[in-house]
Parts: C-alpha cells; structure tokens; sequence
C-alpha cells in the first residue's frame, strides 16, 4: 500500500496529500498513519517542507472531518430514533444508551472530540455523534483542528525523524492498526452477544 501511497504524494505534492488524507477520512480503511509517516519521510527528502506536509494533510481531514459531522447533523436525532428502535440489537444500543451518551457529550463534547481525533479508527467516527447531538460547528471544529493537526504533526515528525528506516515503523504502524481493528470486532461481539435492551 505504501507504494502507490508514496507516488501520490511525490507526483501531487500537497494537493495529493490533502486528497489522500480526506480520502482517509471518509473512507477509515485507508491509514492515516501510513499516509502521514510518509508525508514526513518525503519531508526529510526535501520532497515536501514539514509544516506544509502536516497543514495539507490536516485540512484534507478536516474538510471530511467536516463532512462527516454535516451528514450526521442533517440525519438528526429524530431521524435516528426509528433507525435504534428498529435496528437497536445489531447497532448493540437502545434509546435508553443515546440519551445518557447525549448528557455526556454535552458536558464533555470538545475533549471527547479532541481526544478522539487521536485515536486510531475513532477519529473518522467521532463526528457522527457530534454531528447527531448537534455540538455547536465553530467548538466542533476547533477541537477536532486540534486533534487533527497534533494526530498529523506525531506521525509526519515520525516519518521525518526515521527517515529510511521507515520500513519499520510502518511495520510497526500496520501492527498496531490491525490489533485496534480487531479489538474492536471483538468488542462489538461481545456487545452483540451480551446485549439486552434496558428497562
């Protein structure tokens, strides 16, 4: 994957990164983490300069940051409540679940988002929530720049810092990737299994 990933960048420069980050964020199967350590390995080439590589990779996720949490304002809560009702069992969530995650999103929405940015996975997904609970844009979208830059500054400094033995921290990187897709299979099983939706 790297291969293709690595061309991108060196034929379409910062454009190709921002495209390639979006991409990542709309589609989460892409890693964020190749496509960044990359982007600083290219740095350390001369290729690209570091801070151009991490504000293009940053706004090439914001803007589907930004995308996702649109979608999910436009689906709504009203529009979400038959969606729980009906499919609450393999969604493994009740109503009962939306409502106290609702409060807790509302005292403590920017750092969940803010965090969540950082976090393998979940930082594609958690504007879905932000977006359904209809957090306000301008905070929404500070803290999730935030997460977003510092998320994309520690992984294109690592790429830089590593220079040719990028190798192995992409190894390490698609490790790491694999194990966090598959805790959260299993978790989802095993919410699957244990589900029983509350009084």
């Amino acid at each position: 994957m790297s291969d293709w990933i690595q061309r991108l960048i060196a034929d379409g420069g910062y454009f190709g990164l921002f495209l390639l980050m979006l991409a990542e964020t709309v589609f989460p199967p892409i890693p964020s983490e190749v496509i960044m350590s990359m982007a600083g390995l290219q740095a350390a080439k001369g290729i690209l300069s570091l801070p151009g590589a991490i504000l293009s990779g940053s706004a090439g996720a914001m803007l589907g940051n930004l995308l996702w949490y649109l979608l999910a304002r436009g689906l709504g809560m009203d529009r979400l409540r038959p969606l729980i009702e009906r499919y609450g069992r393999w969604l493994t969530m009740d109503w009962g679940e939306v409502d106290r995650a609702e409060r807790w999103f509302a005292r403590h929405g920017y750092l969940i988002v803010f965090v969540g940015r950082m976090m393998p996975t979940l930082r594609s997904l958690i504007s879905v929530p932000a977006g359904l609970l209809r957090m306000p844009i301008l905070p929404f979208a500070l803290s999730s720049a935030l997460g977003t830059i510092g998320w994309s500054a520690m992984l294109a400094l690592g790429g830089w810092v590593l220079g040719t033995r990028f190798s192995q921290m992409e190894a390490w990187l698609d490790v790491a990737a694999t194990a966090a897709l598959i805790l959260m299979a299993g978790l989802y099983l095993w919410r699957l299994a244990t589900w029983r939706r509350s009084r």
